[in-house]
């Protein structure tokens, strides 16, 4: 995964940045797979998405994906795609699940 350490160098400086890009990524990924799990299937269903198992698949392929590829090497392409997956379970779905769950606010 992050086999390749770049040398403490300010002219490494971009690579270091998406090092640092890619285990934010990755725990990202993580977080988002386990938000996922530890959710109510009913309350994907209350907040119009698509189902719980369908959600884990997503994220844990997407935290899978970020684990084994990175955004620098020939499979970056399914790196960003990942990502993609993981942020719009993070963006759009985790908030409506916690409002859903929540209940009406005064």
């Amino acid at each position: 995964m992050f086999s390749r350490v770049p040398p403490f160098n300010p002219l490494y400086l971009d690579a270091w940045i998406l090092y640092g890009v890619g285990w934010a990524a990755l725990i990202m990924g993580v977080y988002a797979f386990a938000h996922a799990v530890t959710q109510r299937a009913d309350a994907f269903t209350a907040a119009e998405r698509l189902t719980k198992p369908a959600w884990l698949g997503i994220t844990g392929g997407g935290a899978f994906v970020l684990m084994v590829f990175q955004l620098s090497s020939p499979g970056g392409m399914f790196w960003l795609a990942g990502v993609v997956a993981v942020m719009i379970y993070v963006v759009d779905v985790r908030p409506k699940l916690i409002e859903i769950q929540r209940g009406p606010r005064w």
